[in-house]
């Protein structure tokens, strides 16, 4: 079916950018809003955008007239009879969607496909009372959706695979990637973005580290594109924190989606984010203030104690991080203590997963007052973070801060100053181990539940949330076995199921193959 019609419902921001991009690539679409001047408003503002972007060379002056001639207001629903495919894109709630489709059931030929744009709700539910369901699917954009080249295409329970494949061609014509998701909360992005926030929000409720830590940590040494919390105040804690307990909700409060009191609070407190000036971090004009937060301030320890290093044991779960810290030391002349049991006077430093320096230490049968953790799941080239025991003594904690914090030389200090590590409380596995682990396990349940295949889930994830992977390949690129022992480590020491891993990730880690295996269908 070729479309060279398409009608949009609802021309707000999303709706808006589904008209750009469809007149970009060539289609005539028709705007409609039950708002008297909605669409001609949405219309103006589009073509404002579009004169700007053809005065920076973006367009030519005929390609923005063509693409301005392809943007029609209809002042009545009957108007958009002639769209071979109809995209909805109102307020968010069911029973208004629902109004709606019986609208366009009345008004559309038999053959038009009625698609919605809904991020949350039940694409089967909206379908339910059409007399024609199927061919009703959710075809689902992500904001600006001219830059976010990501679309999820939900089938309802009755949804014609027919449908499937013409909005799978309707997507890459408008130059966007479309992923097939089950009609399942969340579909792929909203779903397997819940782990990120929610267990760097259980970090800090942990009182692991402060918000800023977080945040650095996950930005500088994993790789996000924003910190958890930076996110939250750039959503919206009015937007992010109903999407966390709906999503719980509906799988019936599964560990996994638990949100945090926190949010809640902020919520009712109406400390929202960026959009009121104030959330986690406070804003002047949109912008964040900086502030000499604790996250860039030298430690008490290390500056109060006795930073004299003597020598260094190690002990390291897996032989790579060990070579690893060797070869820092000794680009460092700091002496290693090769003995099977440290010195009294070394500091004892362990690469640990998924457990707590004292449950470490007691593991490897030294002194806890000597010991310092320390992540290698991120890179010693990046952001390091450290963990002491609850009783390491004061000296040891300020050589592994001299060692990894503020450096033995100042290249070791980074172009701001601020200093390139984070001394963090001790936590069940460190800020990175838990979110990391907790993203994948994420992503490899929703493939197990084959709410998508795993390709679609990482590319989807990938690019509606900017993540440095999709979950999978992250899985594959740190080591299915790694993940998995952060994992189990921390369920067993902890008891939460959220942390249970997936037997998705359990099997390919056990028969050690990629995490993109798929079970053949005999």
């Amino acid at each position: 079916m070729t479309v060279n019609t398409l009608a949009i419902v609802g021309t707000g921001i999303m709706g808006m950018g589904i008209a750009q991009i469809a007149a970009q690539a060539g289609i005539q679409v028709l705007l409609y809003d039950a708002k008297s001047g909605a669409a001609e408003q949405g219309r103006h503002s589009l073509q404002a955008m579009l004169e700007k972007l053809t005065a920076k060379g973006k367009f030519s002056d005929d390609e923005l007239q063509a693409m301005l001639s392809r943007l029609t207001v209809v002042q009545e629903l009957s108007q958009i009879a002639t769209a071979e495919i109809v995209v909805e894109a109102i307020i968010e709630n069911l029973d208004i969607k629902k109004q709606l489709f019986a609208q366009l059931e009345e008004v559309v030929t038999p053959d038009t496909i009625l698609a919605t744009n809904t991020s949350s709700l039940s694409v089967t539910a909206i379908a339910a009372d059409c007399d024609h369901p199927e061919r009703v699917a959710g075809f689902h954009f992500f904001n600006p959706v001219p830059l976010m080249k990501i679309v999820e295409i939900i089938p309802g329970l009755s949804t014609q695979q027919s449908v499937v494949d013409v909005l799978a061609d309707l997507a890459e014509r408008m130059g966007h990637l479309g992923v097939v998701a089950k009609d399942t909360p969340g579909f792929i992005v909203n779903h397997g973005g819940r782990a990120y926030g929610t267990e760097a929000l259980k970090i800090l409720g942990e009182g692991v580290a402060s918000f800023e830590q977080i945040d650095r940590i996950l930005r500088d040494g994993a790789d996000f594109r924003m910190g958890p919390f930076e996110l939250l105040d750039l959503t919206g804690v009015d937007v992010s924190h109903p999407v966390m307990e709906s999503i719980y909700n509906q799988f019936y409060h599964e560990a996994r989606y638990r949100p945090h009191p926190l949010t809640r609070q902020m919520l009712v407190g109406k400390k929202l984010g960026r959009k009121v000036g104030g959330g986690f971090y406070q804003y002047e004009k949109g912008q964040k203030v900086s502030v000499d937060s604790a996250q860039n301030q030298v430690p008490k320890a290390a500056l109060v104690a006795d930073a004299t290093i003597r020598s260094v044991w190690i002990g390291a779960d897996l032989a790579e991080d060990k070579t690893q810290l060797i070869d820092y030391l000794n680009a460092h002349d700091v002496t290693i203590d090769d003995n099977d049991t440290p010195h009294p006077d070394s500091l004892v430093l362990l690469a640990i997963y998924g457990e707590d320096t004292t449950n470490a230490a007691i593991r490897y049968h030294i002194d806890p007052k000597q010991a310092v953790a320390i992540d290698m799941l991120t890179e010693l080239t990046k952001h390091r973070t450290l963990m002491p025991s609850i009783v390491t003594q004061e000296r040891f904690v300020a050589q592994a801060y001299k060692l990894f914090g503020n450096g033995l030389d100042s290249s070791e200090v980074d172009a701001q100053g601020a200093r390139s590590a984070t001394l963090i409380t001790e936590s069940t596995g460190f800020v990175a181990q838990r979110v990391v682990a907790m993203v994948i396990n994420l992503g490899c349940d929703i493939a197990m539940q084959k709410i998508a295949t795993p390709e679609d889930i990482d590319n989807a994830v990938k690019l509606g949330l900017g993540y440095p992977y999709g979950p999978i390949s992250w899985g594959d690129h740190l080591g299915a076995s790694r993940v998995l022992l952060i994992l189990e480590r921390i369920y067993a020491l902890t008891g939460d199921p959220r942390y249970r891993p997936s037997p998705w990730l359990q099997r390919r880690a056990k028969l050690d193959v990629s995490l993109f295996t798929q079970q053949a269908i005999y």
